[in-house]
């Protein structure tokens, strides 16, 4: 499975032309693509009205929507949180933490545009796209 994060999302809906939106828009299967409930929840506080809110829940809810967080995972991600820290790293957001905590512990790529995740792919080794 592919767990796109909101940082690509926003990209693709600003119709952006990155790397990551690139790899999103030429994945044919999307039974491998991963909506993470907090990914939704990011993406969804970004639109403008209810009714824009409503066009991107719709749009997303065509993929697999799963939620990312569980007791034992908050333990590994904080785990992983200090882990970064000790090497230098601090991560900005708690949710990226969390996003690639749930990767790491599921198996699963990430495709991203968000240098956080960029640290836990060379320290954690996760499989970022």
């Amino acid at each position: 499975m592919i767990v796109v994060d909101t940082s690509v999302w926003i990209a693709n809906l600003r119709n952006a032309e990155t790397r990551a939106v690139r790899i999103l828009r030429e994945i044919d299967d999307t039974d491998a693509i991963l909506v993470g409930d907090l990914i939704l929840l990011e993406v969804l506080q970004g639109a403008r009205d209810d009714e824009h809110a409503t066009r991107i829940e719709r749009s997303l809810r065509q993929f697999k929507i799963e939620p990312m967080l569980d007791d034992k995972l908050a333990v590994r991600a904080a785990r992983n949180y200090r882990a970064l820290r000790e090497r230098g790293v601090t991560l900005r957001k708690t949710i990226d933490v969390i996003i690639g905590t749930f990767c790491l512990e599921r198996g699963h790529e990430l495709l991203h545009d968000d240098r956080d995740f960029d640290a836990m792919a060379r320290h954690l080794n996760l499989r970022a796209l």
